[in-house]
């Protein structure tokens, strides 16, 4: 069996990008090639995402992308991973013949042994594994899975379906992933499972994150500490205090979904709109300099005129710093595909822009705060001289820039300060001092 020059592609969550990156690992360690030159392939892997209906066009276009490829190139091989894989394990090998590999969620290690040795493997979802090393781009930042699947019962998700029941690593070896990752350059470690706050529950039958934040902040080299994928109903107030280590950044990525009473119950969630703003103020209180970012829902069934207007109330009053707003997908598996009142896709795209329009508002209000100070910088590409980079309130590929004219010079440690002298909706622009 030869080894070949393999493309990959990866698509769907920063979870899949984590999984990838030791996969990498364990491709080169049994002899494959990896190019980013397509023409240069011998065949592709790709991963991918089975979450909501954008997610699965997603994916299955760009398999028949591939496929027509190899009409033109009948020796190139296709090889498809992940969560779509996982969830229709029947369907895809019987409508798509031209893969030549189909594979569900295993370890990245089991996926490269056995890439080209079956047709099919699929079994139970195992969606962790030990770290063993990994290949990253060039970015100052990387991805670190700390648990994956769910126990959670939000009733518009399929995720439990098809990655199973909530499983955490171990604390030492995500301290070990991580201090390898910083000893190599990187900058910023971002921290992401389905829901960051049940870490370490079925291992140590308690919460663990604030004790994985000590252990990480221990690390003796300079760099930042992220949380992603907080979920409301299970911050704690130790939760909380675990932010309040040096290297954690005040950074709360905490998806509420909605701020209607009614609905909140109908997706299964247990916090009321007063007890979200308690939570979210509690934070605030804490933290003063805290970032809040949150995830919404518009169109979910039943949702009506009066709902939508809590929801913007509840925003306004909120005024998070960080908003993402998505249609609700109807989901055949998911709980709430069997309630009634389904919101028209048009009423559903004009609740969203509606909603997004206040939100800049209130983003833009927010981002004023930044004029005039100095804030620590992490740049990550240089674009017709122009730096772009991030601070601590910006997550990567999903908010905002920090933009500023000049060259990176004489800075060893991958920080700069940065003055800022404007602010838009999104994005800031500075001076380096």
């Amino acid at each position: 069996m030869s080894c070949l020059k393999i493309y990959i592609v990866t698509l769907g969550c920063p979870k899949n990008e984590a999984d990838f990156s030791h996969f990498k690992h364990h491709l080169l360690s049994l002899g494959y090639e990896i190019t980013d030159v397509l023409e240069e392939a011998d065949g592709v892997v790709i991963n991918t995402c089975g979450f909501i209906v954008d997610s699965k066009r997603e994916s299955i276009d760009t398999i028949l992308e591939f496929a027509q490829y190899k009409r033109e190139k009948p020796n190139f091989k296709i090889f498809v991973t992940g969560c779509l894989v996982q969830r229709y394990p029947d369907e895809l090998p019987n409508e798509l013949p031209e893969v030549d590999g189909w594979f569900g969620i295993i370890p990245p290690k089991t996926l490269a042994e056995n890439l080209q040795k079956t047709k099919k493997y699929i079994t139970d979802p195992i969606a962790v594994y030990d770290f063993e090393g990994r290949i990253d781009d060039a970015m100052p930042y990387a991805y670190v899975k700390i648990a994956d699947g769910c126990d959670r019962a939000c009733t518009f998700c399929t995720i439990p379906k098809f990655k199973g029941g909530f499983v955490s690593r171990r604390l030492e070896d995500v301290e070990k992933e991580v201090r390898t990752l910083v000893e190599s350059g990187k900058k910023e470690i971002i921290l992401v499972a389905q829901d960051t706050t049940g870490y370490g529950i079925d291992l140590y039958g308690k919460q663990m994150l604030p004790e994985l934040l000590k252990r990480l902040n221990g690390i003796d080299r300079d760099f930042w500490i992220r949380v992603m994928y907080m979920h409301p109903d299970h911050i704690t107030d130790e939760i909380i205090e675990g932010f309040s280590y040096e290297k954690v950044l005040k950074y709360f990525d905490i998806p509420t979904q909605h701020g209607s009473d009614r609905l909140l119950k109908l997706m299964g969630r247990m916090k009321d709109s007063k007890e979200l703003e308690a939570l979210l103020e509690k934070i605030r209180q804490r933290y003063p300099e805290a970032v809040l970012r949150t995830s919404i829902i518009v169109g979910f069934p039943g949702e009506t005129k009066e709902d939508f207007a809590q929801l913007v109330e509840f925003i306004r009053r909120v005024e998070f710093d960080k908003l993402g707003a998505f249609i609700y997908s109807d989901e055949e598996e998911a709980p709430s595909h069997n309630l009634s009142g389904k919101v028209p896709l048009k009423t559903a795209q004009k609740r969203l822009d509606s909603l997004m329009e206040v939100q800049a508002e209130i983003s833009f209000l927010r981002n004023q705060k930044y004029v005039d100070k100095v804030i620590e910088v992490i740049f990550e590409e240089e674009v017709e001289g122009v730096l772009i980079g991030r601070g601590y309130m910006d997550a990567p590929e999903i908010d905002g820039n920090i933009f500023v004219r000049g060259r990176l010079e004489g800075n060893k440690d991958g920080f700069y300060k940065v003055r800022v002298y404007e602010s838009d909706t999104y994005d800031l622009e500075g001076e380096l001092i």
